[in-house]
Parts: C-alpha cells; structure tokens; sequence
C-alpha cells in the first residue's frame, strides 16, 4: 500500500514488520502476555523494542506486505515470535505441575483458586510456586537476557530465512520432557515424606480401625506437607534459579543455526 509519503512511510510499513515478531513473542511469554497487563502496555514496550531494533540492525520489510509472500513473511514472523515465548511456558508449567502433584499428597487438590493469569483454576501451592518463580526469573535479569535474545534474533534469522524446520519443533518437544523431568525433581523431596506419612497413618489405621482415617490423616498429611516445604525451601529456590537460567538457554538454543 502506498499513500503517497515517500520514504516516511517505507519506514512505518518497516517499523510495523518488525513489531510482528516482539508483539507476537511477548503475547506468548508468560511475564509481559499475562492478562493483568494492558494492552496498551504491551504496544509500547513492542512499540519500543522495535523501534531500537529499526535503529541498529539492517531489517528489511517486504516490498508489500498484503501480497502473498509478504502474508507468508509476516506468517514466518509470527511463528518465530510465538516460539519464543512458548518455551518460557513450558518453563512456568513445571511449578504448577510439581504443585498438583504436592497438593495431592497433602490433600489440599480441593484449595484452588481463579489463577487471573490463564483464567482457569489452580492449585494454591501452584500461585505460590508461580510467584516464587517470577521473583527470581525477574531478580536474576532473566527476562532481560530473553529480551536481547529477542533482538538478537534479527542478526540469527533474519526475516524471509528458514527458521521453519521440523528439528525446531522437535526441540520444543524435548523442552516439554524437560518440564516434566523438573516437576517431577521439584515434588519429589516433599511427596517422598508424605509417602512416609500416609504409610504410617494405614498402619495406624490398620492397627485401631476405631480411629477416624480421615480426621487423622488430612491434618497430618498437611502438616507434615507444610513442614516439607518449608525444610526444603533452599532446595526449591535453587531448582528456581536453575529453571530462570534453562528458560533462557532453551531460547537461546531455538536461535542456534
């Protein structure tokens, strides 16, 4: 399209081009695309972000951008973005799941709360282990360090090149193992001691089958579930650092030629 402003306007459809993969990475991520955030906090940091990137890399915007290979640049822009963001998901997933698993040891799968982030249930120890995980990632400058790989993305795959192979997604799925693994790591010191707990509370019950099952096991279970992550509160916040630095790294790797 051309309205008649000369260069002016080669450097707004420019200008816009480059938005489509910043604006389409922090809608993924789950920091800067949380609904919490408005909208139009997001177009000016994306505004922002692109605006320095017009300033100091050489990017070129499709000669017109309505036609079908500049639709398909802007398709490839999009895909590359969202991937991006996509594995600082999988990333943030790992907390919620180690939490699921956790709160049904202790007994505690029925305490949910309305998560504002995603709109749909989760557990309560999930928010905390959200919120533990976002202080860290933002105190450790990992979402800047995510940022500068964003911008550095331009230099490694500049617009038109062929990021869309079948490896990349097969890297994904490996990140997605990963997040599984991680989960698992995380809950595994406290399940371990609520297993030991709920094996006392059968013998007990076994032994005096006149005591209550549930009145004597749902208390201890949480108890002794609170104590657990409290002794391991040192270990959890390494496993946090080590999640904010592979959230990083796995993007990085997306990058990697």
């Amino acid at each position: 399209m051309n309205f008649g402003f000369g260069a002016l306007e080669a450097d707004f459809w420019r200008f816009v081009f480059v938005m489509t993969r910043i604006g389409a990475a922090m809608l993924a991520a789950p920091l800067f695309g949380m609904a919490t955030v408005p909208y139009q906090v997001r177009v000016v940091v994306t505004g922002a972000i692109a605006l320095m990137i017009c300033a100091w890399t050489p990017v070129v915007a499709p000669p017109a951008l309505l036609s079908l290979a500049g639709m398909l640049s802007v398709a490839g822009e999009v895909l590359l973005g969202l991937a991006l963001g996509f594995v600082l998901q999988l990333t943030f997933a790992a907390p919620t799941l180690a939490a699921e698993i956790i709160g049904g040891g202790m007994g505690m799968s029925m305490a949910t709360t309305a998560d504002p982030v995603s709109g749909a249930s989760s557990p309560a120890l999930g928010q905390y282990f959200a919120v533990v995980l976002t202080v860290i990632f933002l105190g450790t400058g990992a979402h800047l360090n995510w940022i500068a790989l964003l911008v550095e993305s331009y230099a490694a795959f500049p617009p038109g090149s062929s990021w869309f192979v079948p490896e990349r997604f097969e890297q994904m799925t490996q990140f997605a193992s990963m997040m599984f693994i991680t989960a698992l790591l995380i809950a595994l010191p406290v399940t371990l001691i609520l297993l030991l707990v709920q094996v006392t509370t059968g013998i007990i019950s076994r032994s005096a089958p006149a005591l209550n099952l549930f009145s004597l096991g749902l208390p201890a279970g949480v108890l002794a579930g609170l104590a657990a992550m409290v002794a391991a509160a040192p270990l959890l916040t390494d496993f946090m650092i080590d999640l904010s630095a592979s959230a990083v790294g796995q993007a990085a790797a997306l990058l990697a030629q």
